[in-house]
């Protein structure tokens, strides 16, 4: 199943009888569905219609739909002048230039006025309107279909980029696991010369108990559960990667617990290898966590 990306953008438009009708939607992320819409004066009717259409499509993303709607040249309107309007103001005209010495009414200046020409109003139907917005709502399914290739086409890069991180985790993960210091031998046998040297201060500690507390330490200061884990982790994520769908969510808990095990990882380490491994880890984990907020 494809992954998507919560960021994308498409547009489409169509004519319908003459109205050129046209659709451009695009999305961020969000934790759910939320989608503003800007619709013309007079459409507010579709308001529902869009937000159903975004809602059924998507599982995830905050989303912009914007409607515009305009004539085309072919369906230009001529406009009627109204004669017996104009034939009254030509003569009013006239008698200004004749009685008072105005300057002569031109043609244009006469059209201008307002009342003379006059746009006949296109009479809609219920009919006419249903089919109209069922147009409409056709090219926006056609939008939709563009934003959703286009968050499938970003989402397929992302699985690449996030599959890459989960490999850079595995490595770590191995080369921390390989690393000689964290072998329990010879953790105890630096704990036991530490113990060695406190002894050797001649404070009157008690040795018994030192070295119950050395092997303590010991235990706490292996990190193979953490390993382990690490291991089963990446291997949950290669699982979703290869699934698919809406998978954001999960990923970003994944990722919680990433960086759990790194921060456990680095207070455990008795050296300097190890706490290195575990610094790298951890900033490999914050760029997979702030790359799957991207996802659906």
């Amino acid at each position: 199943m494809n992954l998507q990306s919560m960021t994308g953008f498409a547009r489409a438009a169509a004519d319908y009888q003459g109205t050129a009708v046209a659709w451009e939607v695009k999305s961020v992320n969000g934790k759910s569905v939320e989608a503003r819409l800007r619709l013309p004066p007079g459409y507010d009717r579709l308001e529902q219609i869009v937000r159903q259409a975004v809602q059924k499509r998507f599982a995830r993303g905050n989303f912009q739909a914007t409607l515009t709607v305009g004539r085309t040249s072919s369906q230009t309107v001529q406009p009627v002048v109204n004669e017996a309007f104009l034939k009254d103001i030509a003569g009013l005209a006239k008698r200004l230039q004749e009685q008072f010495g105005a300057a002569p009414a031109s043609a244009d200046g006469l059209l201008a006025l307002r009342g003379v020409l006059e746009v006949p109003e296109t009479i809609e139907t219920e009919e006419m309107r249903a089919a109209f917005d069922a147009a409409i709502g056709r090219v926006l399914e056609e939008a939709i279909d563009g934003l959703v290739k286009a968050r499938q086409s970003e989402g397929e890069a992302l699985r690449a980029l996030l599959s890459g991180q989960l490999d850079a985790i595995e490595t770590l993960t191995l080369r921390a696991e390989a690393d000689p210091s964290r072998q329990p031998a010879v953790i105890r046998e630096r704990i036991a010369e530490q113990v060695r040297l406190l002894m050797d201060t001649g404070a009157g500690l008690d040795e018994a108990r030192l070295h119950m507390e050395a092997a303590f330490l010991a235990t706490k200061a292996d990190i193979r559960e953490e390993i382990d884990r690490l291991k089963t982790h990446v291997a949950s994520g290669r699982a979703l990667l290869s699934a698919g769908g809406p998978i954001g969510r999960k990923l970003d808990f994944l990722a919680q617990e990433f960086n759990r095990e790194s921060n456990t990882l680095c207070s455990k380490s008795n050296a300097a290898a190890v706490t290195a491994i575990g610094l790298e880890l951890k900033a490999v984990v914050d760029q997979f966590r702030e790359q799957v907020q991207n996802l659906e």
